[in-house]
């Protein structure tokens, strides 16, 4: 039962993480806010694998064409994921950005269906039935709903369907890696998507966004901490991914959304209304529903 507080202990680093990226927004940006997670996690996530290789000398991987495709896969799906989370969580709020990041589990359902031919029953599809009803209700805008918070909606759905993409994108590369030693595996596949996000990203911004590189370097301090959690929660992730299906593992995950809503409070000064509280309950048990079936 390793994979349970594998993903117990990933919930609040995640929570952490995304907290200190959104107070990087105001200087560095939406895209610099989400360089601050693999440039500064990149030596977390190194030094977690070489304890992971130090434990498992038996590991023999072999990066097959199937693996960099995959892992590529997985880490553009999670620098667009991040960028458009942390521009949800500006516009619509802390807690409701990470409630409607849950539209990950059922488009990551429906992507399996219709790429790998997972099948799932009678109760998951309802679970993506009440997960879709409680999304839109949480992103239906309100009378005196701004342009701000209708963007921020569709930026909070975009992410959940490009951690969608990254969720299968780093399951089939720790597969492709070696099947044998899941962890192992999971933390090498954060290794290299982590280099690979920091190497593209960061040769971008160098070209389009130089002061966003510029203000992340002024901001060291935090962007270390924001690394540090975002190193921790993603080797968390994935480790309980490669232990236990991606249903059940974000079923446990929905624990995230009432700690994100505590943070939302404490932190930003967030209230909830009663329609998003409602939907997100309704979101988070479509959740369970899915994952269960």
């Amino acid at each position: 039962m390793l994979w349970i507080a594998l993903t117990i202990a990933a919930a609040p680093l995640q929570v952490a993480r995304n907290a200190l990226q959104r107070g990087l927004m105001a200087e560095a940006g939406p895209w610099g806010a989400t360089l601050v997670r693999f440039l500064f996690g990149l030596p977390f996530a190194l030094a977690i694998f070489a304890v992971v290789a130090i434990l498992t000398p038996a590991a023999d991987p072999t990066a097959t064409p199937r693996f960099w495709i995959t892992v590529s896969a997985g880490a553009l799906g999670q620098v667009l994921a991040t960028a458009a989370l942390l521009g949800a969580m500006k516009r619509s709020g802390f807690a409701v950005a990470t409630f409607m990041q849950q539209a990950s589990l059922p488009l990551a359902a429906l992507m399996g269906l219709a790429l790998f031919g997972d099948q799932m029953g009678l109760q998951a599809w309802a679970g993506v039935a009440l997960t879709t009803t409680g999304l839109a209700a949480l992103s239906w805008p309100g009378r005196a709903a701004s342009r701000g918070a209708l963007v921020g909606s569709a930026l909070g759905l975009a992410s959940g369907a490009a951690f969608a993409v990254a969720l299968n994108g780093y399951r089939q590369a720790g597969l492709a890696l070696e099947p044998d030693y899941p962890i192992y595996a999971a933390t090498a596949a954060v290794c290299v998507a982590q280099t690979l996000q920091t190497l593209v990203l960061g040769a971008w911004l160098a070209i389009a966004r130089p002061q966003a590189l510029r203000a992340v370097a002024r901001a060291w301090r935090p962007s270390l901490g924001a690394g540090f959690f975002g190193a921790a929660a993603s080797a968390c992730w994935f480790s309980a991914l490669a232990l236990a299906p991606a249903g059940m593992v974000r079923a446990v995950g929905v624990i995230e959304a009432p700690i994100a809503a505590a943070a939302g409070r404490r932190l930003f000064h967030e209230t909830l209304s009663l329609r998003q509280i409602l939907a997100g309950t309704a979101t988070a048990l479509g959740v369970i529903l899915t994952a269960l079936g």
